[in-house]
């Protein structure tokens, strides 16, 4: 068959048997070399149907070993989430109707300690990173019974929320429609450090008892009205579009890592890096259902 492509209309590229003897240019046409020997042959096709050696034989980082690290990462996460909200709602009752905040805190400030030691640290710790899931756990089941005492049903709503915002940031990465560029990566820091700002001085605030006691002040910033809608609702959609822009740092910098050849053991600060974005993601939908719900 002849190809539409001239590039192709080399008798290189054409049936050698239609090919064989004929002149092109006042030269001899292409000629097929000899037929290897039943050994070769039987070498080569057993090196082609092989299948592609994967991270475990080559010791490198690859997006498949990244996705089951990532996997087991969250498995941890969720076990221990379980026993943070158990750990949380063991000492409700009718006297003292709070949950308990220990798991929460032991969460947050563990989880914290060990974030800035993984993401500073110049080697691959995994246990640390095991711990970190860990710790993430106990805040997020803690947190998560918390709200959901408060206001039944938010929990469900806040996971599915989440899990579509991946979802389709994933499904948008692969498909190659959203990319990160440096531009928009240098307005994601700038804006990135405007909220740590911000964030920072709401709690400040929230310390010095800046805001009304009650669910009117409950969220601090997050709880004052602009023209009829709490702040915290315009400022979390906000957020949430900084948190899949990270996802999508957090898929381009593993797609780099892969190219790079980077060693195998960097796939866990892959599942490391979306671990703390996903949870990020989590805590910030979770605050803007509170807030919508709350008003």
């Amino acid at each position: 068959m002849v190809s539409a492509n001239p590039a192709f209309n080399n008798p290189a590229f054409q049936d050698p048997r239609k090919t064989q003897g004929a002149t092109v240019g006042g030269q001899t046409a292409y000629t097929p070399p000899p037929a290897v020997d039943v050994a070769t042959q039987a070498q080569l096709e057993g090196a082609f149907a092989a299948p592609p050696a994967g991270a475990r034989e080559t010791g490198r980082m690859t997006v498949e070993d990244t996705v089951w690290k990532t996997v087991g990462l969250f498995a941890i996460l969720v076990v221990t989430a379980v026993v943070g909200w158990i750990w949380s709602m063991s000492t409700v009752t009718a006297a003292n109707p709070q949950p308990n905040i220990a798991p929460w805190l032991i969460g947050a400030l563990g989880g914290f300690v060990l974030a800035m030691v993984i993401s500073f640290s110049k080697k691959v710790r995994p246990p640390l990173i095991f711990a970190y899931a860990a710790l993430e756990g106990l805040f997020v089941g803690s947190i998560s019974a918390f709200f959901e005492y408060l206001f039944p049903g938010i929990v469900v709503q806040a996971t599915l929320a989440t899990l579509s915002v991946v979802g389709v940031t994933l499904a948008l990465f692969a498909s190659g429609k959203v990319r990160a560029s440096k531009r928009a990566t240098k307005i994601w820091m700038i804006a990135m450090i405007g909220y740590l700002v911000f964030a920072l001085v709401n709690v400040v605030l929230m310390m010095f008892g800046a805001f009304p006691a009650g669910s009117a002040g409950a969220f601090g910033i997050y709880s004052v009205k602009v023209f009829g809608i709490p702040l915290g609702l315009l400022i979390g959609v906000f957020v949430v579009i900084m948190a899949a822009y990270s996802l999508v740092l957090d898929f381009d910098m593993i797609q780099q890592g892969v190219r790079n050849g980077a060693p195998r053991q960097f796939g866990w600060i892959g599942g490391f890096g979306i671990m703390v974005t996903v949870v990020w993601l989590y805590i910030e939908v979770l605050r803007i259902l509170a807030i919508a719900r709350s008003n």
